[in-house]
Order: structure tokens, then C-alpha cells, then sequence
């Protein structure tokens, strides 16, 4: 059924305009003047109805569609494209972050190198994947795709690398862990073993010598548990800011005098040119020391002093200093210090009787107190860790 073209007719404005023009004849207006008027009036009226409906140019309901996506994802901070066929017409900041403002305009299997992500955007409908490598190397990245109207399809980027590295991280120290216990288990297995099976063999002086293995990695056992303890409580507690007043000065000479004992006393070079308030938590800060100063006596020179001193630095914060004049470290190892179970020398520590996480646990207090950790070591002179913690104001002091 064929639809009606005519246009309606102006009915009522005709009526006034005729009206208006008889009006105009008995006021006594020109005949010629009052006709013109209805012509003008009527012919403009015509015009409007005649007028054919507004044609929308080519294309017209894409450009719509990609402004409204643009205006959409432009503040998102997830990197958020569109593409149109094989091009991509729309990214917002963070995908130019991430990709490059050159992107605009490009082939999507130029800006997208990688196999993955050249599959999922040819396939029709929706999808995800992931890829390696978009903007930096070890990168990794859930792509998004979400077809839309019009051959159009926009594109989600959500950056998995922090995960990845969480779980790696996980996965490391648990299987550190587990060599770390597994080791002196095996050891104290081993002995008692033995000392079970030829009991009656052994003489008094092997047997004791069994015994004191035995003992001693019970007690690394035991240390490494002990440490795992801290590490875990520590870092459950980073976000919580200590809220006790502590007088630093007395408590890093009670800790350093009681890790050199009476043994390293002798050693033991302390200087405390000032007395410091500082909010914090005083058993994870007497750890701290006790872990940096054990540590020197540890990897120092046999017969060297190991020098701890309190002060003020430039800056106002107090500054806490642990010096030992040993062997030194290697460059190439001083970033890698603070890491769970990183050893320089993996037999001398364990010897010693380290776990390998006392400078993580250091590193995990002095960020909870909001301070900051250096370590500085050369080679046949020696090692400085110093540690700056935020001093209360009017707090500084001096020794008294």
C-alpha cells in the first residue's frame, strides 16, 4: 500500500491570515497593501509545510555513535579504544600512555603486534585475551574485546603485570621456605637416625658431636621460624602507623649492648650524639637494631670494631648508622640485600647462623616507621647501613 505524499495544508494559519487582511481593508488600508499581506503571509505558510524532512548526511549515525564513545571511556583509567574495521578511531589517555599517541589512525595489527591479540580482533562477537609485552617487556595485559553496531568494536586493556608479580613472589618465597626448613630437618632426621640405629656403636665423644648438630639446627630451625614469624606480622601491620612515643637513644644502646653480649663488648663502638623521640613500635624497632648490629658482629672482621651511631641528619630525621669494617659486598648485590632469603655468600650465612631475612625485616619496619634504608659497602673496607626515621617535632635532643 502506497503512502500518502500530500503535505497537510496550513488551515489555520490561512484563516488568521485572511482574517487579518479584511481587517486591513475596513481600517482602511490600500486594497493592493492588504492583498500583498495575504499573499506574503500565506505563501510563507505553504513554504513551511512544503519543506521536505531533514536528510541525514552519509554516515551520520557512526560519527554519532563514536563521539558517544569517545565522551565515554575519555577519563577511564583503564586504556579503552574503538576500532572501525581494521583501524582504530577512538583512545582515550591511558591507552595513548600505554600505546603510543601514534596509534590513532593505525592498523590494529601494527598497534598490536603480538599473535594473541591479532586473533581475538579478527574473530567476530566478544572475547579476551592475554598478552606479554605491550608496553614494556615482562608486561602482562588482559585484552577485552566488545563488538558493537556497525562493524565497531571497543577494546579493554586491564594491566595484570602487579598480579603476576604478586603470585610470583608467592610462589618464591614459598618454595625458598621450603628448602630453608627443609634443610635443617633433614639434618636433625639424619643424626637422630643414626644415634637410634648404632646407639650402643658410638662412643661418648661422636655421640656428643651427633648431639650438637642436632642441637644447633634445631636452634637455626627454630631461628628461621622465629623470623618467619616477625616477617609475617610485620607485614600484616605495614599500613598501620605506630602511635608510641619511643626515646630511640636508649633503646639502640640496650639493643646493640645486648646483641654484643660480653663476648663482643670490647667490639662494640657506640655513639649516641643524640636523643631522639620518634612515634613507633619499640619491639619491631629493638629488632631492628638488634638485626643490623648481629649483622655486623656476623660479616665484620674478626677482631674489628663494629660502630653504631645515633644523630640528627640535615634533614631532621634521626639517623641511625651500623658500621662494620669486613670484607664488603659486591655492587651487583647491594639491590638485592633487602630480598627474602638473598644471601652474598650462602654457606658463610648459613654457617653463621643466618636466615637470610633479617634485612627484609629490617627493610618492612623502617617502611612501617615512614623512614628510609641505605646500604653502602665497598669491597675490603667494609659496610654501612644507615637507617632515617621521622623524629617528633621539638623532639630531637641531645644525650644525657
Amino acid at each position: 500500500m502506497a503512502m500518502d505524499s500530500r503535505l497537510p495544508l496550513p488551515v489555520t494559519g490561512l484563516a488568521i491570515a485572511l482574517i487579518t487582511s479584511f481587517a486591513l481593508l475596513f481600517a482602511g488600508v490600500e486594497p493592493a497593501l492588504a492583498i500583498a499581506v495575504l499573499v506574503l503571509w500565506g505563501g510563507s505558510l505553504f513554504l513551511s509545510t512544503a519543506r521536505p524532512p531533514e536528510t541525514r548526511p552519509a554516515g551520520n549515525g557512526k560519527t554519532q555513535a563514536r563521539d558517544a564513545v569517545r565522551e565515554l571511556i575519555e577519563h577511564s583509567a583503564i586504556p579503552m579504544l574503538l576500532t572501525e574495521g581494521e583501524r582504530i578511531a577512538v583512545a582515550n589517555q591511558a591507552a595513548l600512555e600505554v600505546l603510543g599517541e601514534h596509534v590513532l589512525g593505525q592498523d590494529t595489527r601494527m598497534a598490536f603486534r603480538q599473535p594473541e591479540a591479532i586473533a581475538l580482533l579478527s574473530q567476530p562477537g566478544n572475547g579476551s585475551t592475554t598478552i606479554q609485552g605491550l608496553a614494556r617487556r615482562r608486561d602482562i595485559w588482559r585484552m577485552n574485546r566488545q563488538q558493537m553496531d556497525e562493524g565497531m568494536v571497543v577494546i579493554e586493556l586491564i594491566n595484570q603485570t602487579a598480579e603476576a608479580d604478586i603470585s610470583r613472589a608467592h610462589t618464591d618465597f614459598v618454595a625458598n621456605a621450603s628448602h630453608e626448613l627443609r634443610t635443617p630437618l633433614a639434618a636433625i632426621i639424619g643424626y637422630v637416625e643414626t644415634l637410634s640405629d648404632v646407639e650402643n656403636e658410638l662412643d661418648s665423644k661422636t655421640s656428643r658431636r651427633f648431639l650438637d648438630t642436632i642441637l644447633r639446627e634445631a636452634r637455626r630451625l627454630q631461628s628461621l621460624v622465629s623470623d618467619l614469624m616477625s616477617l609475617s606480622r610485620i607485614e600484616a601491620e605495614k599500613h598501620d602507623r605506630p602511635n608510641a612515643v619511643v626515646d630511640l637513644a636508649s633503646l639502640v644502646e640496650r639493643a646493640a649492648r645486648d646483641v654484643a653480649g660480653q663476648d663482643r663488648a670490647g667490639r662494640l663502638d657506640l655513639e649516641l650524639k643524640a636523643a631522639p623521640a620518634i612515634l613507633g613500635d619499640h619491639q619491631q624497632l629493638e629488632q631492628m637494631v638488634r638485626n643490623l648490629v648481629d649483622n655486623a658482629f656476623k660479616y665484620g672482621a674478626a677482631d674489628t670494631d663494629v660502630t653504631v651511631v645515633l644523630e640528627i641528619g640535615p634533614n631532621g630525621n634521626a639517623r641511625l648508622s651500623v658500621c662494620d669494617k669486613g670484607e664488603g659486598i659486591a655492587p651487583e648485590h647491594i639491590p638485592h640485600l633487602t630480598r627474602r632469603f638473598y644471601r652474598t655468600d650462602p654457606g658463610r650465612s648459613r654457617a653463621s647462623g643466618g636466615t637470610g631475612l633479617g634485612l627484609a625485616i629490617v627493610k618492612h619496619i623502617v617502611e612501617r616507621h615512614h623512614g628510609r634504608l641505605d646500604i653502602a659497602s665497598e669491597l675490603g673496607k667494609g659496610t654501612c647501613v644507615t637507617v632515617r626515621i621521622p623524629v617528633l617535632p621539638d623532639k630531637q635532643g641531645t644525650p644525657s
